[in-house]
């Protein structure tokens, strides 16, 4: 799936809790529809991202794997 995302978080290199936390912040910067791009290497952050946007009720809209980076797209819905 092709998503086109508004803005891009890298957290490549930063362990649990940094991507949560800075992921929640750039969301918070976002406009409703809009969807953030955030890439980690941590491989906790694939629980960590469908657990936070589970509770947030932001959209997990894809995630996908490669090279050792997680890669998430997330959509701000409220």
């Amino acid at each position: 799936m092709a998503v086109s995302p508004d803005q891009v978080l890298d957290c490549s290199g930063m362990a649990c809790p940094m991507p949560i936390l800075k992921t929640k912040k750039a969301i918070d910067g976002l406009q409703v529809g809009q969807v953030l791009k955030m890439i980690a290497t941590d491989p906790g952050s694939t629980s960590d991202m469908e657990a936070w946007t589970q509770k947030t009720g932001h959209e997990l809209v894809d995630s996908e794997q490669s090279g050792g980076k997680f890669v998430f797209y997330i959509k701000k819905t409220k």
